[in-house]
């Protein structure tokens, strides 16, 4: 009925985890070292001279794998967006808040990264505490430097790795080995990210999880009985008592021993329940594990389980709102698998110039002009040919070649020119092949207006 990191005055109650040991914690590191290595290494990757990945909002240039994306792909990026949030969707129906504790950026940098560097210089949570009460003296002026001032270099080393995510590496580059004239824009937007990251880590901390972070309580719309989360048996582990020695114990498995709750990053007791607070990090579990050990007693006793499974020790992953989530999130991955495999690398749009009617030639041939636009989705120039399809008649292009440069548009004008016997109506559908380095690349279809031959 209240938040730990509130006291009953009202003020900040500051967290002091102790620091966390067994099974999950080591998976845990092993999975942030993973996601570490390719946040700081991915955007550094480039093959052919071009970087595989990119997330460049403000040129709305994204590149996935190597594939450039632009404006013209927001609907693919829309339906990609909106298929992801229905899976964290069906993924917390299911599974709870596992992606908190497990792959969100704020826990991985905050537990794997700024923790140990507190466990690191100023000790464990105790010593961290008389660290903080005790008078300001040369050790804890030292201590306190010495941690604050790795916390703003690593702060500088995330946001040079995000403004490589967004700009590219090249344009990182420059910024940091140019003037900083040259770079105002680009070297005050560095500082102020390694400004907000440091206040993030050094002082919000746990905050952002319990009072910024929406997806906390979307869990109460979200979750039910049958969700999988990190719960307390209570039917095994009460009522509590304290294990004493020579004593037969009639209490519970759980000996009140307050290891969970010193673990615990946001400061709660899991033996209260599922909480908003709770981020699903495991660091109870290692914990209740290491205690039931010495005591001789079965392991999780806090462990990933559904309240029906601790209640009636049964699991029920499949109701019909996890098959309706599952339904709409295949059907979501189907469309966007589809619309991919059918995106070209040249977009060719045609259409007949309006307020053109035909022109007959000298040669007896009617024509038709139409305005053409070719986007290039590629990092390297493409030359473009355009041919009739089934028709006696041929292609002329007024003015340049259809030769876009890399991501380029071009706008063009061509004439379609027909033998009369090829009319045998007002309007006739034209399929033009576009073709480049030989190779189709697109059709496109039009019509062409002309008058009727009378032979």
């Amino acid at each position: 009925d209240s938040v730990a990191i509130v006291s009953k005055e009202g003020k900040r109650n500051w967290i002091y985890p102790r620091r966390p040991k067994g099974f999950f914690t080591m998976i845990r590191g092993i999975v942030s070292i993973v996601l570490l290595a390719i946040l700081f290494v991915t955007p550094f990757i480039r093959i052919g001279g071009h970087p595989r990945f990119l997330l460049n909002v403000i040129e709305r240039k994204f590149i996935l794998f190597g594939t450039i994306f632009g404006p013209h792909d927001f609907y693919l990026l829309g339906l990609a967006l909106i298929t992801f949030i229905i899976f964290v969707i069906l993924f917390t129906v299911v599974f709870g808040r596992l992606f908190c504790g497990w792959i969100c950026p704020q826990t991985v940098f905050m537990e794997m990264v700024f923790r140990k560097i507190d466990y690191w210089i100023e000790g464990d949570h105790k010593q961290q505490r008389r660290l903080n009460e005790s008078l300001w003296t040369r050790q804890k002026i030292t201590r306190k430097g010495l941690k604050h001032t790795i916390y703003f270099v690593v702060s500088f080393l995330i946001s040079n790795v995000l403004l490589a995510w967004v700009i590219g590496a090249d344009s990182l580059l420059g910024i940091v080995t140019d003037s900083s004239a040259e770079h105002f824009a680009g070297l005050s937007t560095m500082l102020v990210f390694t400004g907000v990251f440091y206040w993030i880590f050094a002082w919000f901390r746990e905050q952002a999880c319990i009072l910024v972070c929406p997806y906390g309580r979307l869990q109460g719309v979200l979750l039910d009985r049958r969700s999988i989360v990190i719960a307390y048996d209570y039917v095994r582990g009460e009522p509590r008592g304290r294990l004493l020695r020579g004593q037969h114990r009639t209490a519970g498995d759980c000996i009140d021993c307050q290891l969970c709750v010193d673990v615990c990053p946001t400061g709660i007791d899991i033996r209260n329940g599922t909480q908003l607070e709770c981020v699903n990090c495991t660091a109870c579990i290692d914990a209740c594990d290491m205690v039931m050990e010495k005591v001789k007693k079965p392991k999780r006793l806090i462990r990933y389980d559904s309240a029906n499974g601790i209640a009636e020790k049964k699991r029920q992953v499949w109701t019909p709102r996890v098959v309706g989530y599952a339904v709409v999130l295949t059907l979501l991955a189907a469309l966007l698998t589809f619309l991919l495999a059918r995106r070209t690398d040249v977009d060719v749009t045609v259409l007949r110039t309006p307020g053109m009617f035909y022109q007959e030639q000298p040669d007896g041939r009617l024509s038709n002009v139409y305005d053409v636009k070719v986007l290039n989705k590629t990092f390297e120039p493409v030359s473009l040919s355009l041919s009739l399809e089934g028709l006696n008649g041929e292609i002329q292009l007024i003015g340049d070649s259809l030769r876009p440069g890399p991501q380029g548009i071009i706008h063009g004008k061509f004439l379609v020119l027909l033998e009369p016997e090829e009319i045998k109506s007002m309007t006739i559908p034209l399929r033009i092949t576009v073709q480049s380095g030989g190779k189709v690349v697109g059709n496109v279809t039009t019509t062409f207006l002309g008058r009727p031959s009378r032979k």
